[in-house]
């Protein structure tokens, strides 16, 4: 290490008291991060391209310092889906720090890397507070049966109102509206337990009936629509 002439010739002053970084909840513990071995825990980041077209969630399991476990979701953009492909299969076994400085194939998905970093040096994980943090495996516990994304998609114009597409429970199949048109409920399909079924040699359109449900007043409708075709 080099020093200027000027530094080279000051006397030494001493520096006082220096307690240590801001002790973090990590899994249970309070932490004094030092370094990216310090880190541990299950958190997530939001991040969107540079126009803003499409947006990801990213899910990160995070043990010691190293990328165990991810979960890539991305919205809005058909490209991005194989960016994520490729960087579910960069992002495990990679340090914070490495991944961090690593092209994740889609600025929204490095835009997310970033977020998390920001959010899990700073404590803020879903495990915080978890003794022993969650098992490599949790991510997949945000899609919830039937192991697909949490979606909602709804179109809407002054001219013709709204239009419920896909909601939490699945596909919007049809919208029920009362005598004054206002929406009072839905029929869906659960995309996810109707491919189960299928999947168990289930025959697809009683799969499909038995996938089928409604919510809100959807018996009380005095007129149903497709969303998608009316």
């Amino acid at each position: 290490m080099q020093y200027t002439h000027e530094v080279q010739n000051m006397c030494c002053v001493a520096k006082g008291p220096n307690h240590g970084p801001a002790p973090i909840p990590e899994e249970g513990k309070w932490v004094q991060a030092k370094e990216i071995k310090d880190i541990s825990g299950l958190t997530h980041g939001v991040g969107w391209c540079a126009p803003q077209q499409g947006a990801c969630k990213l899910t990160l399991n995070v043990k010691e310092g190293i990328i165990e476990e991810c979960l890539v979701e991305t919205i809005g953009c058909s490209g991005m889906t194989h960016s994520a492909a490729m960087a579910a299969e960069i992002l495990p076994g990679k340090t914070l720090l490495e991944a961090l400085n690593t092209d994740l194939v889609c600025d929204a998905i490095n835009t997310a890397m970033r977020e998390l970093f920001l959010q899990i040096v700073y404590g803020r994980s879903q495990s915080a507070f978890s003794e022993g943090g969650l098992a490599i495996g949790a991510g997949l516990e945000d899609l919830g049966k039937g192991t697909r994304s949490q979606v909602g998609t709804i179109h809407s114009t002054k001219a013709k109102g709204p239009r419920y597409l896909e909601l939490a429970e699945g596909y919007i199949m049809e919208i029920g509206l009362d005598e004054e048109d206002n929406i009072i409920g839905y029929k869906y399909v659960n995309l996810g337990r109707m491919m189960d079924g299928i999947k168990a040699g289930v025959d697809p359109m009683e799969a499909i009936a038995k996938a089928t449900g409604t919510y809100g007043r959807f018996d009380d409708a005095v007129k149903t629509i497709d969303p998608r075709q009316e």
